[in-house]
């Protein structure tokens, strides 16, 4: 990142409140975690306080203000459950900040509902599917997937272990 004029860097402080963390790192929002890195630490570099001591009072200010929203958008990107805890509050509209613990509880509540089920139905046929697969009872566990399949039909860990469950039928 290359040396912002004065002007730039408050005006980068007035608004960084309304960038998004993509916007913000300058991401793609398919960057990999590399680039999330890449993009950090060249914009941790530009805005790090203390390579910025020699400016007067107000433009370290707004350096501070920017360097800690850079901080706090790596912090949630570079986790892939906060990322999708953040991705997901990015598609609802609901704001382009999140705190971290919220990122964090949403990624594992969406992580969870794949692997367990989002619907009630869904969860008591994969429950019933996991039990008869711990006792070796394949042809019954393919057959409660199934069923969970039927009332969540996207969701790809229950397909997964079905096509598991099947293979150990054959």
């Amino acid at each position: 990142m290359t040396a912002m004029a004065p002007t730039e860097i408050k005006a980068l402080a007035r608004i960084v409140a309304e960038l998004d963390y993509y916007q913000l790192l300058h991401l793609e929002r398919s960057a990999s975690p590399r680039d999330i890195k890449r993009a950090y630490h060249a914009s941790s570099r530009a805005f790090h306080p203390d390579a910025n001591r020699h400016l007067d009072a107000e433009l370290q200010s707004a350096i501070t203000q920017i360097a800690k929203r850079v901080s706090e958008a790596y912090q949630v990107l570079r986790d892939p459950n906060r990322r999708r805890g953040y991705e997901e509050m990015l598609a609802a509209g609901t704001g382009v900040r999140i705190r971290l613990a919220e990122a964090s509880l949403q990624g594992e509540r969406k992580a969870t509902e794949s692997r367990q089920g989002r619907t009630p139905q869904g969860r008591q046929y994969f429950n019933l599917a996991s039990g008869d697969a711990k006792r070796q009872d394949w042809s019954a566990a393919a057959r409660n997937l199934q069923t969970a399949l039927t009332f969540e039909p996207d969701n790809a860990f229950f397909k997964s272990m079905l096509a598991d469950v099947r293979s150990k039928i054959r």
